[in-house]
């Protein structure tokens, strides 16, 4: 799954190289020196796949945080995402952490090798200490920490919301208003059905386009914290209404098209831009796609988005956005020095309008500079960003190593007839069973 919004915008904007203002190095990061005060230069340690956070602090360096890169130049290393995690653990076995760095979800929560206050800052504590916690977008806040086991670990580089993305002119033509509920979806679905197109797009190449779908809909009938639940322990996959929750799922089979369990993200992603398709579960980096006239052969305004409905009687509430931020990034602990908080203060008052001038980019961070020429939907999702405080995660982001793995191999059976909603149940359960007896 992409964690990155890349938002186009009308007028294209290059990407500028980096220049000698900001050092790349492609030796191994040693903290700017490694000393308990930090060193010299503010590194950051990042990966090779995705450019745009460390264009977006290497062009802060060259303008907004001039200072800050007086006082301690921006030194960046990049390397492939697949050798993070195992770059990440030998640092901090070696007490060697850079000042920033990306690192892995699991070892950031706690329990983890860098998931505790005395290696990875403190962020909510620190940006309060600078004055800055309010530059944070609450739903961005709230993102972090459910992510990371109620630890603001990671700063808000990426900030994207999940929901649906339709059709508006099919709608429009079928007499379909924008549903509200999970029954309103389903008449909506079976409109276009009978109208000789596909309702529902999914990717089973990308099984979490289908979990998203199972994920959302135990949050909306039994409330957000279902799948925790599960993965604490508390609750199983196969009590009666997590299965009945199931199994409304698996009736999106009659929905959906040919060729499902095979079908590429960018196929899926078509179906719903060139108009064969009218609904696709999706996040905000969506509109990439959407605003791309090469992509988009409806129009961008031909597309719009709305929040998974409700389920009738259910506990949760249709103003829940499932969202995540990015790539984690964390700030050692040890490093810090005035110099550092410099970096961070800056950072926080000047990467949201940053990115979003640059990138059309939402991110984390409050655009706290006007920005011109945001396309609509972008605009309506910014909107619906900052006015959300409580945000979810997703169906396997509670869960363990097998429980996900399991999940996302009976992601398309549950959903091409090839699996029953009990099924999927047992088998993922059996899997949490196995991930809890392993943590015990």
């Amino acid at each position: 799954m992409s964690s990155t919004l890349m938002a186009t915008r009308p007028r294209r904007i290059g990407l500028a190289l980096a220049s000698g203002a900001a050092i790349f190095s492609l030796v191994a990061c040693g903290g700017g020196g490694g000393t308990a005060s930090g060193g010299e230069t503010f590194d950051y340690l990042a990966a090779n796949e995705g450019s745009q956070i460390r264009d977006e602090i290497t062009r802060l360096s060259e303008k907004e945080c001039a200072a800050q890169q007086e006082a301690m130049p921006l030194k960046i290393e990049s390397l492939p995402q697949g050798d993070v995690n195992q770059r990440i653990t030998l640092l901090a076995s070696q007490d060697a952490l850079p000042e920033m760095f990306i690192g892995s979800t699991s070892e950031l929560k706690p329990g983890g090798t860098i998931g505790d206050d005395e290696v990875t800052l403190n962020l909510e504590q620190k940006l309060t200490e600078l004055g800055v916690i309010d530059d944070v977008l609450p739903a961005a806040a709230s993102t972090v920490k459910n992510i990371y086991g109620g630890r603001f670990a990671s700063l808000p580089y990426q900030f994207n919301i999940e929901g649906i993305f339709y059709n508006r002119k099919m709608f429009a033509d079928l007499g379909i208003e924008e549903p509200k509920t999970w029954g309103d979806l389903i008449a909506a679905s079976d409109k276009i059905k009978n109208s000789g197109k596909q309702a529902v797009v999914v990717s089973g190449d990308q099984a979490w386009t289908i979990l998203r779908w199972v994920g959302n809909y135990l949050f909306r009938s039994i409330g957000p914290n279902a799948m925790k639940d599960v993965g604490e322990g508390k609750a199983k996959l196969t009590d009666p209404q997590y299965v009945a929750g199931i199994e409304q799922v698996a009736q999106l089979e009659k929905y959906l098209g040919p060729g499902t369990a095979t079908m590429d993200i960018q196929t899926a992603t078509n179906q719903l831009l060139t108009g064969e398709a009218g609904m696709m579960y999706n996040g905000s980096w969506m509109l990439a796609s959407i605003n791309d006239p090469e992509l988009n052969k409806l129009g961008p305004e031909a597309i719009g988005f709305m929040p998974f409905p409700a389920v009738e009687g259910g506990a949760g509430s249709i103003d829940q956005y499932p969202a995540n931020t990015g790539a984690p990034t964390a700030l050692s602990t040890k490093l810090y020095n005035e110099k550092v908080g410099g970096w961070l203060t800056c950072i926080a008052e000047h990467f949201g309008s940053s990115a979003m001038n640059n990138q059309g980019v939402i991110s984390g961070f409050k655009t706290n500079q006007p920005v011109e020429d945001v396309p609509p939907l972008t605009a309506d999702i910014q909107k619906i960003i900052n006015s959300t405080s409580d945000t979810l995660t997703w169906f396997e982001q509670p869960l363990g190593q097998r429980a996900g793995a399991a999940a996302g191999e009976s992601a398309v059976p549950l959903v091409t007839g090839g699996m029953t909603a009990a099924q999927f149940a047992e088998t993922v359960q059996a899997a949490v069973d196995e991930d809890l007896a392993k943590k015990r």
